[in-house]
């Protein structure tokens, strides 16, 4: 790898402030706002919408489509268009 043209890689806190949720990992993001971890160090902190923690996939409160309804819908709209 060339030397200076990398971002720097370091410990990084994501929080989901929707489900009151932080993680440490590593990552190129940087922020000017930072936070105490639990292992007493400070680390800068990234802010995200929506996570593992609040995501409706992994959360288990995924809404099924209706994609029968949705179907038959277009067919009620469109399909009887070109049958004469």
């Amino acid at each position: 790898m060339k030397p200076g043209i990398h971002p720097a890689y370091g410990p990084v806190v994501f929080r989901d402030r929707a489900a009151d949720y932080a993680f440490l990992t590593r990552s190129t993001m940087t922020s000017e706002h930072t936070v105490e971890w639990e292992d007493g160090n400070t680390y800068p902190v990234v802010d995200v919408e929506i996570s593992s923690a609040s995501h409706p996939f992994y959360t288990g409160t995924a809404r099924v489509m209706d994609t029968a309804g949705r179907v038959e819908r277009f067919e009620r709209r469109y399909g009887l268009r070109g049958a004469k």
